[in-house]
């Protein structure tokens, strides 16, 4: 399904080994495994025949290196507000390991200690939607799982804490944009591999 309004494409970064094991990987520089590395390659092939006006992606490697592996590399602009929710404490534990010493804990309640919470995340997620809807045509944004979700739930106007209603899989592509005119955001396709 095509659309007359600028579509902005999500792409979520390779497979990690802490993506994998399921660790926090907040501002920690973790490479992408080689599963990853094909899989971003894999994404040239998906995004092809689409042009971009502009491509954003967060400062960590992981999209970085999934950006440039997808064909998008050069011509990236790094926009620190894409980068992923700040785990503080949390950085590198699993969410089983979080819950044995804090029972009941929901990152998108009640956020990290030392770190971020669902409205910081989502102060950062405004403000590259604002941006987004500066900039004419349809973009390309490669991030981080919690920030994309966070992200998605901003651009439909709910609150931040909505984004946990999202999943996202490692080197997944969604689109959002607009439905009847520019004052009605939507989500287009959601994670699709």
């Amino acid at each position: 399904m095509s659309s007359a309004f600028p579509e902005i494409y999500l792409v979520r970064h390779g497979e990690t080994e802490w993506s994998l094991s399921g660790r926090h990987t907040g501002r920690s520089d973790i490479p992408l495994t080689a599963n990853g590395e094909a899989a971003a390659r894999k994404l040239a092939d998906r995004l092809a025949g689409l042009s971009f006006s502009a491509v954003w992606s967060s400062p960590s490697e992981r999209a970085r290196k999934t950006c440039a592996l997808a064909g998008f590399g050069p011509g990236a602009v790094i926009k620190d507000d894409l980068a992923e929710w700040d785990y503080g404490a949390y950085e590198g534990i699993t969410t089983k390991e979080i819950l044995a010493g804090r029972p009941g804990w929901q990152l998108f309640r009640d956020g990290c200690p030392k770190g971020e919470f669902a409205a910081d995340v989502g102060d950062r997620a405004d403000a590259v939607i604002g941006g987004l809807r500066q900039t004419a045509g349809t973009i390309l944004v490669f991030s981080s799982s919690h920030f994309l979700r966070v992200l998605a739930a901003r651009w439909l106007g709910l609150p931040p804490e909505d984004g946990s209603r999202f999943v996202l899989d490692t080197a997944s592509i969604s689109v959002l944009g607009y439905e009847h005119d520019l004052t009605e955001p939507v989500i287009r396709r959601w994670n699709q591999r």
